[in-house]
């Protein structure tokens, strides 16, 4: 299939998410066809996602020992897995990849690490297609050692069973945090953010400070769009803030179920690997 129309995927059409798709009918939580499935999965997350639990996964895949192979061999391996906490769509990871990728870089053609980076951002979810349950792959990210706030998802629904809410260290605004100690020194809820930014830190990739960031926290919504969490950040947090922002535009609203043409896009990827991430890697 080649590029869709709708989405403005044509050569020298500029994507634009003002009108690609309306944005309220984005990250719908309370109504839809998925919504039994992504309920069921964020209730799993908050009930399972514990101080110890993410000590225990970092420390389990810290090692990189899992699998050997390249960049685009993980985007491939995405063709197998459909996120079960994503509202909006129900097609292979892969061209999410694809779309986010082409999105960054019809807006901002001369930055190209910012284009891998769309390409890069979800390949952490090769973790479900290692045996993890997707509740602790996919989805909103959360700091864990502290009263969930706000604007988590389902939060008043889904965290009653979590032991760490019982536990007067946990159970604060601050928790187990100082004010302002800067999120490099949170411990966030386990899944696909965290283990792709300490893999691209173990494999040396040659990214800039922002590629990293960008793809470490992704996915905390409550933070980079719901506006919580400040308690924590650092001056360094919010200078980065504008960035996972910027990617948010095109990780959210280049959503389109007209798929990319993966064949046609490899070569150029495969030139930004090639620069910024060669070679077989360990995951």
């Amino acid at each position: 299939m080649s590029p869709g129309s709708r989405c403005g995927n044509t050569a020298l059409q500029m994507w634009n998410p003002e009108t690609a798709k309306d944005k309220s009918s984005f990250r719908n939580f309370t109504s839809g066809p998925l919504l039994d499935r992504v309920f069921a999965t964020y209730k799993l997350m908050h009930t399972h996602q514990t101080v110890d639990f993410v000590r225990r996964k970092r420390a389990q895949f810290g090692g990189f020992s899992y699998k050997r192979m390249t960049v685009l061999e993980a985007v491939s391996m995405l063709d197998g897995l459909v996120d079960e906490s994503d509202p909006d769509v129900d097609f292979p990871n892969s061209f999410h990849a694809f779309q986010v990728a082409e999105g960054i870089r019809r807006a901002h053609p001369d930055k190209d690490w910012f284009h891998l980076v769309g390409l890069l951002h979800d390949l952490g979810k090769v973790l479900a297609l290692a045996g993890e349950p997707q509740w602790a792959v996919v989805g909103d990210t959360f700091p864990v050692g502290c009263r969930p706030q706000a604007s988590v998802v389902f939060r008043d629904s889904t965290f009653q069973d979590n032991p760490d809410l019982q536990d007067p260290r946990y159970s604060t605004e601050l928790g187990m945090y100082q004010p302002h100690c800067g999120l490099e020194n949170v411990l966030m809820s386990w899944g696909h953010d965290e283990y792709m930014y300490q893999m691209m830190k173990f494999n040396k990739f040659s990214l800039p400070p922002e590629a990293f960031y960008i793809v470490q926290f992704h996915s905390f919504y409550p933070w980079h769009t719901g506006g919580d969490y400040r308690q924590l950040c650092s001056e360094q947090d919010l200078a980065m803030l504008p960035w996972v922002q910027e990617f948010n535009k095109f990780d959210l609203y280049t959503k389109c179920p007209d798929l990319p043409d993966v064949g046609a896009l490899r070569g150029y990827y495969q030139g930004l690997i090639d620069k910024y991430c060669p070679g077989v890697l360990s995951w």
